[in-house]
């Protein structure tokens, strides 16, 4: 497994089979778009198949503040501890940041907490109709 900072020789041909149970998933050329509008990116790339199999994001000010909205990998993938590197790379990325956030489900909180972030409130929107990341407007 490579593990990258960089989306150097990454398209959008190699983001194939992410957002599982989205039921309106970015397109892979939406997926590499809102990758390259990201702060900070991590990912995983397997080295026999030249995949990407796992990646997280980041978005910052770069001075005080830095929120990761996506860590995903490919379910094929998953249980091979590629999550937890892709984690421990981008919280190294963002050492120098004064807070650094995100939101999960309940049943992840034992699993960031493993990292050492606490359990905080969190209000959020959801404009679902935008899940593609596609207007229709």
């Amino acid at each position: 497994m490579i593990y990258k900072n960089s989306l150097d020789g990454i398209s959008s041909e190699m983001l194939n089979g992410f957002f599982v149970d989205w039921p309106n998933p970015p397109n892979p050329q939406t997926h590499l778009k809102l990758l390259k509008n990201s702060s900070k990116v991590v990912i995983a790339l397997d080295d026999h198949t030249n995949r990407v199999v796992g990646f997280i994001t980041a978005i910052s000010d770069g001075i005080l503040s830095a929120y990761i909205p996506f860590l995903e990998v490919l379910p094929d993938y998953k249980g091979k501890g590629i999550g937890k590197e892709l984690v421990n790379q981008m919280l190294k990325e963002l050492d120098h940041i004064y807070m650094v956030d995100l939101c999960c489900d309940d049943d992840l909180v034992p699993y960031y907490e493993e990292f050492g972030m606490i359990k905080s409130n969190g209000m959020l929107v959801r404009n679902y109709e935008m899940q593609s990341g596609i207007s229709n407007k």
